[in-house]
């Protein structure tokens, strides 16, 4: 009677057994959810990816979506599934389910990845980039797997030091078992949380001034000091040339000079002002900005009929195209400055420099506004106001609000805003009725326009007053349309019909597109320029339609894009 009890099912422990809910070692409602979430990361997104990158991106999505799963079944696990007698006893039935389970899995692994070659192609063929295969795409599967176990089984690894350590605390000190099960996780969790912030992030952050400040202090080739007064780092000017910063260097020595621009445009032309405050001025950032007020007194910049202030990217980047194209515009009757807060790329100094930009923007606009507001009415420049990327960003700072905006100023171009933007974004929410967000019209376009091409930008009619506040956005921009409320509610974005160069089968899935649109800003300036977070093409007229000097056409303008196309098409 005992012998046989002893082998008696029902005497067996309560407590379930891990086999019993997992298929060849995943856990199943893990791997359940995990399939979702790859056959989700598969879906269009706003950036084509190639094969390896997309690997990338559905390995560490799948791997989030097993961590769900499993987090959610573990309720059900420990306290209902102890009760399940019945399935504990039905072995064939379990092995079915798991071969059941196993070969769905692989189904749905290749299913998906051959359907997803169309979809990146729907996506390629808007941009214009060549079709990959459904076999090339099969590659992915690889990546996915061999991402997703790696990840899988360090995180397991962790969980059986973990364990060890509860041991630890039990059997050596003496802990009672419940209260070293709490503790163990929660001394780890505080370590690791210490670790991170205390030597991961602060050697890392360290590691990377100490690299990017090597990149800081080189220059780019085909760039010298400058032999013309006008320009910051000149042998005339107070900033000098190895305080500018790599950046700092390609902008003062870019763009043409006055006698290109008299050949351009067939007139006398003046010699473009460019001052620049590197971040290895000595002093803060005010003296930054005495820097740039001293050097817009040296250079007379002051009498020009216009004044760009501009906000930089991360690195103190200003991109080539706007200053040449403004310049060309004005036929070199302008001024444009700038200042470095940072020499990390953007998307670092997002991270660990955000209020830097901000504090930047807003110290330089605010101090030559001052400066500027003391002069004549009628003998002062324009005062307009520049931000790409993170850039404007910095040069929104300034400003509390639209009216704010301007009030200050006589004009502002903004290209391809954050989604955190603050000024961009409460424009966008309180756009009017029935106003896409993609292209919101803001009181029916008489103070701040949006377009994303030069169709969008010449087809909207009706008055404009100035000061004109225009924004450039692609549907297609990650950096635009990526933000944490992806994460749990569907954004305006992808309720409405699909943007010009977007996928009309994009869709929104909680958590999955959140992961999708933050990896293609990843990769957000390698689709061509159009798209993306590339407005090369777009950022000449926008300055026309912001800015033009009286008697400018359209003619005028698409001369200068061509001048601007062949300028930097050159080797």
């Amino acid at each position: 009677m005992s012998t046989s009890t002893a082998h008696d099912d029902t005497s067996e422990p309560l407590a379930p057994h891990r086999p019993y809910y997992s298929v060849f070692g995943l856990d199943f409602v893990g791997l359940v959810v995990a399939l979702f979430f790859f056959a989700w990361s598969l879906s269009p997104s706003l950036i084509a990816r190639e094969w390896y990158f997309q690997g990338f991106v559905s390995g560490i999505t799948s791997i989030i979506g097993y961590g769900i799963g499993a987090l959610l079944a573990f309720p059900a696990r420990r306290w209902i599934a102890p009760h399940l007698t019945w399935w504990r006893r039905r072995h064939t039935a379990r092995l079915i389910a798991q071969v059941v389970v196993a070969i769905a899995a692989v189904s749905t692994l290749v299913g998906s990845l051959l359907v997803a070659a169309d979809w990146q192609n729907e996506v390629r063929a808007l941009m214009g980039i060549e079709a990959t295969t459904g076999f090339a795409y099969l590659r992915t599967g690889l990546v996915t797997v061999a991402l997703f176990l790696t990840i899988l089984y360090f995180a397991r690894s962790v969980r059986w030091v973990g364990r060890r350590f509860a041991e630890f605390l039990a059997t050596r000190l003496r802990v009672p078992v419940a209260a070293a099960g709490v503790l163990a996780p929660v001394i780890l969790v505080v370590a690791t949380v210490v670790f991170v912030d205390e030597v991961l992030l602060a050697s890392s952050s360290t590691a990377a001034r100490i690299v990017f400040a090597g990149d800081n202090n080189s220059t780019d080739p085909g760039m010298s000091q400058p032999s013309e007064p006008e320009r910051s780092g000149s042998s005339a000017s107070e900033s000098s040339w190895d305080s500018l910063g790599r950046q700092g260097r390609t902008f003062t020595d870019g763009g043409m000079r006055a006698d290109e621009l008299t050949e351009l445009n067939g007139e006398p032309a003046l010699e473009p002002i460019r001052v620049y405050a590197g971040l290895d001025a000595d002093g803060s950032t005010e003296d930054q900005v005495q820097l740039i007020l001293d050097e817009l007194d040296r250079t007379k910049a002051w009498d020009r009929e216009i004044l760009v202030l501009s906000g930089t990217t991360g690195t103190g980047w200003v991109n080539p195209i706007a200053a040449d194209s403004l310049e060309m515009i004005y036929n070199g009757n302008s001024a444009i400055a700038a200042i470095q807060y940072s020499f990390l790329p953007s998307w670092i100094s997002f991270l660990v420099d955000g209020s830097a930009a901000k504090a930047a923007g807003d110290a330089l606009i605010n101090g030559v506004h001052e400066r500027w507001s003391q002069l004549p009415e009628n003998q002062r420049p324009k005062l307009v106001v520049y931000g790409e990327s993170l850039g404007s960003q910095s040069a929104e700072a300034a400003f509390d609000d639209l009216t704010d905006l301007r009030n200050d100023i006589d004009g502002a171009l903004f290209v391809g805003p954050p989604n955190s933007n603050q000024l961009w974004r409460s424009i966008v929410e309180h756009r009017d009725p029935g106003s896409p967000e993609v292209l919101p019209v803001y009181s029916d376009g008489l103070e701040v326009r949006f377009a994303s091409d030069l169709q969008t930008l010449e087809s909207q009619q009706g008055q404009w007053k100035d000061p004109r506040v225009l924004y450039l956005q692609h549907a297609s921009d990650p950096v635009v349309w990526w933000g944490p409320g992806l994460l749990f509610e569907r954004p305006d974005w992808l309720a409405e019909p699909a943007g010009q160069d977007r996928a009309p089968s994009m869709r929104w899935y909680p958590i999955v597109t959140f992961w999708q649109v933050a990896a293609d800003i990843m990769v957000g300036t390698s689709p061509p320029v159009g798209h993306g977070h590339n407005y090369e093409d777009l950022i000449p007229y926008g300055w026309a339609a912001v800015t033009a000097p009286e008697g400018w056409s359209f003619a005028d303008t698409q001369r200068v894009a061509a001048a601007l196309s062949q300028l930097h098409d050159e080797p």
